[in-house]
């Protein structure tokens, strides 16, 4: 029942949404071991994966309490990290669903399942893709924390393997056919401009917000 609700998305972008799950596994794993390596209860980094469902945002307030600096102070930076959901809950407003299950709707909104829901050519296929990618995130975030968490119990020192450059990775390989179009091209190069730029001035997570004026560089020529 579940293949045939998703069918008319197609094996593509169906294989695209579960590499970038996959993907998000991977980080997750990281997240994990990071959060138990600095002296968490699993406990902690689990229901953040669970209530927050936000990756930039955990990983910040890990940082932050993980470095002394208080929770409030912690909750607050994630706060403003995920300011972008704001613009994004406009975007995909009628994506989430109605009454009860738009509570749901927006609690897996993420960058992940906002660009494959907007990207499609049809409401129904927006409104499938941001489902089958909102919960398929939801569905392997706390798994692979857990996972995580276990493994990094043998790992001496989990930041050096990288696991955290595989999510871009994928998330490159995926743009890319996009990129060939000029119209894609340059507002996606003035926003990764824009973002780089922006680094050293403000707050991690915060780049990505400051990006969106790459959609500027765009004209809609007739």
């Amino acid at each position: 029942m579940q293949a045939r609700f998703f069918s008319p998305l197609g094996k593509d972008v169906v294989k695209a949404i579960f590499l970038v799950c996959l993907a998000d596994g991977l980080v997750g794993i990281s997240y994990g071991s990071l959060a138990v390596a600095g002296g968490f209860p699993l406990w902690v980094p689990l229901m953040l994966s669970l209530l927050v469902l936000a990756g930039a945002s955990e990983f910040l307030f890990i940082a932050i309490v993980g470095g002394g600096g208080s929770p409030f102070a912690a909750a607050a930076a994630g706060l403003l990290v995920n300011a972008r959901h704001l613009p994004f809950g406009i975007a995909v407003k009628d994506l989430v669903g109605s009454k009860l299950l738009s509570w749901l709707g927006c609690h897996i909104m993420n960058d992940e399942s906002v660009v494959f829901g907007i990207s499609q050519p049809t409401h129904e296929k927006r409104k499938k893709a941001y489902w089958l990618c909102g919960a398929g995130i939801a569905l392997f975030w706390p798994v692979s924390v857990i996972a995580g968490a276990y493994i990094g119990q043998f790992i001496p020192d989990i930041k050096a393997i990288g696991l955290d450059a595989v999510f871009p990775a994928i998330l490159l390989a995926l743009i890319f056919p996009a990129l060939r179009k000029r119209r894609t091209l340059i507002p996606a190069a003035s926003g990764a401009l824009i973002s780089v730029a922006a680094v050293p001035f403000v707050p991690a997570g915060m780049p990505v917000l400051f990006s969106l004026l790459g959609l500027l560089a765009w004209r809609n020529k007739k």
